[in-house]
């Protein structure tokens, strides 16, 4: 689980670099928005991961004890 984690963090910080360079090109306005706005709901999915419920327990430590079916 960790290592998603790392992954998208490091793959919304290239979609914000990726939508900047674009910004700067002249009729690619429209996909730069897409970029943020794709890092962004990235960006959320880890801090619903990672942020502790009211319990302390954070949902990503959770999935890590727990295992999966057989």
């Amino acid at each position: 689980m960790a290592i998603a984690l790392s992954l998208m963090v490091l793959a919304s910080i290239a979609l914000v670099l990726g939508s900047i360079a674009l910004w700067r090109r002249p009729g690619h306005r429209k996909r730069a928005v897409l970029m943020l706005v794709l890092a962004g709901i990235m960006a959320i999915n880890v801090a619903i991961l990672t942020v502790p419920t009211p319990d302390g327990r954070s949902l990503a430590g959770i999935a890590e004890t727990q295992e999966a079916p057989q």
